[in-house]
């Protein structure tokens, strides 16, 4: 996103695209399916064969065990007839006073949406990444569904039985009492297409002095906080998109943690989107008190529909003195078939402030879906002693693209950051690294470490880098690394003669390659992250 941070913040430049990025073979769009020749195979064999014998492509691909193991369905791409309450396509003044009115808003969040709403209508929609998509028709877009049997918010027991197996199958159970038998609790919201359908351990955590529901529900009643902080670190005139959420936000998490206070569990919010030609524009804003510590997981997942749909979703971190927010999320959207017919356009912005002293925030991401991807969470280091760390995993496959990075903006003093950021692209898809690092006058003795590394696997796909350094301050120390690297025909073959097969040969490599970034993982997400990379490369080596 072109994100633009006010007091003087630079934005960033817009690269011009390469003729090489500008082909023909990427069209998606809302309404039409792409089309490619039937001799475009874009195929890399990896069998080394010694006898001599010409062997073909489609024999490769029939025997090839490696390429049996990736070719696997996205399992949670099926669709749930539930009944739901849908307003008509379309965006306009009347759409924005509806939502608003249907989640029974109080006068000052009507107003910040309809001049958020006034602010989309005067901006461009930003064309400078390497993404390349056709124009969206806003217009074509639904922008508010829910389950008309929606439960009340005190209990997850109480939600709809076809909600319940439908989240079973997802493998996200909603009965509190199951997830209670856990050896680790975790307090869970679930977001269905545009309502938050319940929240989990509220009552744990109240006792504890812990704030966890859904935006809606903390706007009215908690609006003097979520008024102070609303807006505070993402603008609704920040970008493009930030200004759409602001205007049709639809529901979202709430966290605030007091003072001297360690969140008691983990907390989660777990996003779907299940109607089609429906947008998503949740809103998350996490709040971290002096001294106080939370760490938020994210997970999400949709149908595998032949058309597109728009996701658009701002999330704010806000940190006081000696406070420490940690992130995780695996960004599982459906990433369209293998010819790059569907998927979802993922348009992000995520941003946190470390405000007070000493304070802490870090993100940790794997982005595995969506046929666009366009996000960079970023910190602002504005209390002195603050730290900020960005470990990322991108991994694109088909046709998939994504324009992903972090910005770390050091404003106090002594102020560090981290950033490490791995980028696979396999297929056709194109996976770009933008990162900016900015150190301002008065940031003495700023630290940063970067690293960013890309690997491709077969012949076709692409990785570009754009990292951007910027120091006003001769104290700073910036160290930016980076490689690029290619699986190749030899390593594979170099596993194999030591007996090792295809198939833990790729998991051995990419694991290595991603060992920085998963270890920063927390232990919930293990399994899903190993099952992620076999299922993501589908295709790809054959």
């Amino acid at each position: 996103m072109a994100a633009l941070l006010s007091n003087g913040i630079s934005p960033f430049s817009p690269q011009p695209i390469p003729e090489l990025c500008k082909g023909t073979l990427f069209h998606p769009s809302f309404k039409s399916p792409i089309t490619r020749s039937s001799n475009s195979r874009g195929v890399l064999k990896i069998r080394a064969d010694s006898s001599g014998k010409n062997t073909s492509t489609a024999d490769v691909v029939d025997v090839d065990p490696l390429q049996k193991f990736l070719k696997r369905d996205y399992k949670w791409g099926f669709t749930q007839e539930i009944d739901s309450f849908s307003i008509p396509k379309g965006l306009s003044e009347e759409t924005v006073r509806f939502i608003s009115s249907r989640k029974g808003e109080p006068d000052w969040m009507l107003k910040f949406r309809l001049k958020s709403y006034e602010r989309f209508c005067n901006m461009k929609e930003p064309k400078w990444s390497d993404n390349q998509y056709p124009r969206i028709d806003f217009q074509d877009i639904c922008y508010y569904s829910e389950p008309k049997k929606k439960p009340t918010l005190n209990s997850l027991d109480e939600a709809a039985p076809e909600l319940i197996r439908y989240f079973d199958k997802l493998g996200i159970p909603l009965n509190e009492r199951n997830r209670l038998a856990n050896v680790k609790p975790m307090a869970l919201d679930v977001v269905f297409d545009s309502v938050s359908i319940a929240t989990s351990h509220r009552k744990t955590l109240e006792e504890a002095g812990v704030i966890f529901c859904s935006i809606s529900e903390a706007v009215r009643e908690y609006p003097d906080l979520v008024r102070k902080y609303f807006g505070r670190v993402v603008p609704a005139d920040d970008n493009f998109y930030a200004a759409l959420n602001s205007a049709v936000f639809s529901d979202g998490s709430f966290v605030y943690i007091p003072k001297n206070t360690k969140c008691p569990m983990q907390i989660s919010t777990y996003f779907r989107i299940n109607a089609m030609e429906t947008g998503q524009f949740e809103r998350t804003l996490i709040v971290a008190d002096e001294g106080s510590s939370v760490e938020y997981l994210e997970g999400c997942t949709a149908p595998s529909y032949d058309t597109n749909q728009l996701h658009a979703a701002v999330v704010e971190l806000y940190c006081h003195t000696g406070a420490e927010i940690k992130y995780s999320t695996v960004q599982n959207w459906y990433a369209g078939d293998a010819q790059g017919k569907g998927g979802i356009f993922n348009f992000v912005t995520k941003r946190g402030l470390c405000a007070g002293a000493r304070s802490r925030i870090s993100w940790t991401q794997v982005e595995t879906g969506s046929a666009i991807t366009w996000k960079y969470p970023s910190v602002v280091l504005e209390g002195d002693e603050s730290v900020g760390e960005f470990y990322s995993v991108a991994l694109t496959n088909n046709y998939q693209q994504a324009d992903t990075g972090t910005k770390m903006i050091h404003k106090g003093k002594n102020t560090k950051s981290r950033i490490i950021s791995k980028g696979i692209s396999a297929g056709h898809s194109r996976n770009c690294y933008r990162g900016l690092v900015q150190v301002l006058s008065n940031s003495d003795n700023a630290r940063n470490s970067s690293q960013c590394d890309s690997m491709l696997i077969g012949n076709n796909a692409a990785a570009n880098t754009y990292p951007y350094i910027q120091t006003k301050n001769p104290s700073a120390r910036v160290e930016h690394e980076a490689t690029t690297s290619k699986i190749g025909d030899d390593q594979l073959f170099y596993f194999q003669q030591r007996g090792i097969d295809y198939e833990k040969a790729m998991a051995s490599m990419i694991s290595g390659f991603c060992r920085d970034v998963f270890n920063e993982l927390p232990d919930e997400f293990g399994a899903e992250v190993n099952q992620l990379m076999s299922l993501k490369l589908e295709g790809s080596v054959g």
